[in-house]
């Protein structure tokens, strides 16, 4: 018999890569009025969370600095799609003080098994299932993954997007930090 537990992880994973695939189609990405607020931010430097090398760490590390946090999980089409152009992307950016932190809303033996096969040059975070309600407070009302949100060093949003990055926005919103 399937537990309950097993069927609700499912549901969560259809749900979000079904809001995901809508929503990126339907937001460009853009800074919404609920990822404005600093209480997001506030909260994610408070988050204390497991690095996949299995050391737990706050999040506090990163403030004061630029950063791009990605939302992403190992059974999400998009995301491991763009997961080899943020990681190129970081190592270029990474010159320049600017930090990509990978939050993986999965289990800590599915982000390990995938980090395995696709080597991520950025910090890979598991967030579990409760990282989605970290996303939310950045706006991602939808549930959907990929979700990132760029921070700068005032701890101010810059940018939030719901789906797969377009490198070239990306950019953009990096080259103006």
């Amino acid at each position: 018999m399937i537990s309950k537990r097993i069927l609700g992880a499912v549901a969560v994973a259809i749900a979000a890569t079904a809001g995901g695939f809508y929503a990126g189609h339907l937001m460009t990405g853009g800074t919404t009025e609920a990822a404005s607020s600093t209480g997001a931010v506030d909260e994610l430097w408070k988050t204390s969370l497991q690095n996949a090398a299995g050391t737990q760490q706050t999040l506090a590390a990163f403030k004061g600095k630029p950063v791009v946090v990605n939302f992403w999980a190992s059974w999400c089409g998009p995301c491991v799609k763009e997961m080899p152009a943020l990681s190129a992307m970081h190592r270029d950016y990474e010159k320049k003080g600017i930090t990509f932190i990978g939050l993986g809303v999965d289990t800590e033996k599915n982000v390990n098994d995938f980090l395995q096969k696709v080597p991520v040059t950025y910090p890979v975070y598991i967030a579990g299932f409760g990282g989605a309600d970290l996303a939310r407070r950045f706006g991602d009302d939808a549930g959907g993954l990929p979700f990132t949100v760029v921070i700068d060093a005032k701890g101010v949003v810059r940018s939030t997007k719901l789906g797969e990055v377009d490198p070239a926005e990306l950019k953009k919103t990096l080259d103006a930090l």
